[in-house]
């Protein structure tokens, strides 16, 4: 068709442009509809892994290092579950996930590893099993690590510091906020 209608553009000049307008129209709604099924799997796919995904947002890591070589990383996902009532002041969970080359066996806030929100200790501090139905949706899972629950007293900001405080290998800090990030301002990390 299109071949014909280009060999006899000079005589039918009309019925070509029309029959180019039928078939590109054509071209544009098949490729239409091939891409919203695309995306259509794509949302079925997010929707299915939705707590994952949320969970990611609030994922932060660190590393402290040793002459260049990573000898501590730590994970940490704020479990933060806005309040349907202002005045509710509910704990602030993590979940906190450590890897060291040589960890030390006593656990977290209990040795070599201590870990403050805002410079205040933790109220519990609870290891978890690999099998925890708590890990299921945490990003950063990995066979080496150990993991706890860790749970703070309220904090009556929008956005702190989480940190990871080593007699060996030094400290360093993650920034969480109760909102999205890029509301907050500079001044308050």
């Amino acid at each position: 068709m299109f071949i014909e209608c280009m060999l006899n553009f000079r005589k039918d000049k009309e019925s070509c442009m029309f029959k180019i307008v039928i078939l590109a129209t054509l071209l544009t709604l098949l490729m239409g509809c091939t891409s919203s099924k695309s995306e259509e799997a794509l949302m079925r796919v997010y929707e299915k892994n939705k707590i994952y995904h949320k969970q990611l947002l609030k994922t932060e890591k660190i590393q402290l290092y040793v002459d260049n070589v990573t000898k501590v990383l730590l994970t940490a996902t704020y479990l933060y579950e806005p309040a349907r009532d202002k005045k509710q002041t509910n704990d602030e969970v993590f979940i906190v996930g450590i890897y060291a080359d040589e960890y030390s066996s006593q656990g977290l806030n209990k040795g070599e590893f201590n870990v403050t929100l805002e410079g205040k200790d933790a109220k519990s501090v609870k290891p978890l099993d690999k099998n925890s139905p708590l890990l299921k949706d945490i990003s950063f899972i990995s066979e080496w690590s150990h993991y706890y629950l860790v749970r703070f007293s309220y904090i009556d900001k929008k956005s702190f510091k989480l940190t990871l405080s080593s007699q060996t290998y030094g400290k360093g800090s993650l920034h969480f906020a109760k909102v999205a990030k890029y509301v907050l301002t500079k001044k308050s990390f």
